[in-house]
């Protein structure tokens, strides 16, 4: 294989993934638990949880790349899952959502972006998903985790609440690429700021070894991708309401 070649094959895959659907597995069961050790996290997100119980609408800016979507379907995307399940769990709050992708970008190239959309869509919540590109290009681990910290500073700065989440998980590109030096520094620029990481690659992983979803297969549809969108818009909802130390909101 050439150099090179097994990073542009695996972002064939991915982009494939995100834009035709995950793997179809028609006999999967319909539930998508995840453990709560995987949605557990001792960081807080103060102003989420001052604008709830304070009555305030609830806007939150998804930052992300081609796997916060799924072709021609964005209400089935995770982030509109997140807010039909938000607005579900707090019916008296209005919640706004919306999504700037950044395809393509690192996220060194993304935190130029930050402040400006901090400054245009004035978000209680800024929940940024990287890692991907950085991993797909070799970028040094090191200088990885100094982009995160340095764009997760910059939204604290411009005051307000941030969530990372990091890879999407896919078995069929992990031989492809070398996948855990960048979410072990993911973690660590989380920790070094104090902000709550949603585990996505851990949580599809679980998924696809319980057998929830068959993530292997090559075989695309969006059937898939809408059931995993749902379970990752729903589990995300439930983290950050933990995280907001709001989880007694859940049960009303």
């Amino acid at each position: 294989m050439r150099p090179g070649s097994g990073a542009v094959l695996a972002l064939s895959l991915l982009a494939g993934l995100a834009a035709t659907g995950l793997a179809r597995a028609e006999d999967a069961p319909q539930t998508c638990e995840v453990p709560p050790y995987l949605l557990s996290t001792e960081s807080l997100l103060p102003k989420v949880a001052d604008a709830v119980k304070n009555g305030r609408p609830l806007t939150i800016l998804v930052v992300g790349s081609r796997s916060s979507t799924i072709a021609a379907s964005a209400d089935s995307a995770y982030p509109a899952q997140l807010q039909a399940a938000l607005k579900e769990k707090l019916p008296s709050i209005p919640i706004n959502l919306s999504v700037e992708l950044q395809p393509g970008k690192s996220a060194e190239e993304t935190d130029t972006t930050l402040v400006k959309l901090v400054e245009a869509k004035r978000p209680t919540l800024v929940i940024w998903q990287t890692g991907t590109v950085d991993a797909m290009r070799s970028v040094d681990p090191d200088d990885f985790r100094g982009a995160v910290g340095d764009g997760i500073a910059a939204l604290q700065n411009a005051g307000t609440d941030v969530v990372l989440i990091n890879l999407q998980y896919s078995p069929r590109t992990e031989t492809m690429i070398s996948v855990p030096p960048y979410l072990d520094n993911m973690r660590v620029a989380a920790q070094q700021h104090d902000v709550p990481l949603f585990d996505r690659f851990a949580i599809m992983r679980h998924w696809n070894d319980a057998g929830n979803f068959d993530l292997f297969s090559a075989v695309h549809g969006t059937d898939m991708a809408k059931r995993v969108h749902a379970c990752l818009g729903r589990a995300l909802s439930k983290f950050v309401l933990d995280a907001a130390r709001l989880g007694q909101a859940q049960q009303n």
